[in-house]
């Protein structure tokens, strides 16, 4: 089934607002964040379906307008059912000038057998701010489904004045490269997660790599690296034991940037 969602945020008065919205089943945008005082807006994703099937195709475009600022959440944990076939997600993201985004969504499941193949693009214009994080889960552990999925890939493109600016991966084929294996990617951790924050204003990140070093050191039972990138910017990459963990760290995180660059305190 092909799935399409669109979203314009715009801005009015200072204050960020769900300026246009086109949704298809089972997709619905709900706003979430009235109680929230910094003129961001908050939108939540959710959707009818338990989670995505085989030959579900899912289309997504976002557009912030310009001086716009938007955070999106996610319903729950995304689950990838098993297939015969594959299913896909592909997000198109357009930042016009000084504005903000920040996606951290619960961890993905995938089932045994599920395929999916997702990508990105995104598109900053000068002044913009842009973070995403993704979370995948070794399967349903509690039910013996650790690895038992057939194929897992998402790949996210960033573009600043139409050049490439930052381009990531992820390929997980466990039935073909086992992930917990000795020397394998993860070896005895089930859980991985990746954390991407760009921004276009010129402002050094040297500070705040450090200070999120710091918050995740404090961590038990994962492992972690942070990479400065060529841009303002960095890739924080984590394994560990549980998808509650890693997801709680990355929205500390989120909130920590978020509020440093409106400039109001975390609450």
């Amino acid at each position: 089934m092909d799935c399409k969602l669109s979203i314009t945020c715009g801005t009015r008065d200072g204050k960020s607002y769900l300026k246009d919205v086109f949704v298809s089943p089972p997709f619905r945008v709900l706003p979430v964040g009235q109680l929230k005082k910094d003129g961001g807006a908050y939108l939540m994703i959710t959707s009818s379906s338990p989670g995505m099937l085989s030959g579900d195709h899912y289309y997504l475009n976002i557009l912030i307008e310009e001086n716009a600022r938007l955070q999106l959440l996610s319903q729950s944990y995304q689950r990838l059912f098993n297939m015969d076939d594959h299913a896909t997600q592909k997000l198109i993201l357009h930042m016009q000038a000084n504005t903000s985004f920040s996606y951290v969504p619960h961890p993905i499941v995938p089932h045994e057998n599920s395929t999916f193949i997702g990508s990105n693009a995104i598109y900053l214009d000068r002044h913009c701010d842009f973070m995403m994080g993704e979370i995948i889960t070794c399967g349903r552990k509690n039910l013996g489904e650790v690895f038992k999925y057939n194929h897992f890939q998402n790949k996210i493109e960033v573009f600043f004045n139409e050049n490439l600016i930052l381009k990531d991966n992820i390929l997980l084929q466990p039935q073909i490269t086992p992930l917990d294996s000795v020397g394998g990617c993860l070896e005895e951790f089930t859980h991985q997660g990746t954390l991407i924050y760009l921004n276009t204003k010129n402002i050094p990140v040297t500070d705040s790599i450090e200070e999120v070093f710091e918050m995740l050191n404090t961590e038990a039972d994962i492992e972690f690296g942070i990479s400065a990138l060529q841009k303002d910017g960095f890739v924080i990459r984590v394994l560990g034991f549980g998808g509650e963990q890693i997801f709680d760290c990355f929205r500390k995180i989120q909130d920590k940037l978020w509020c440093l660059n409106t400039g109001s305190k975390i609450p």
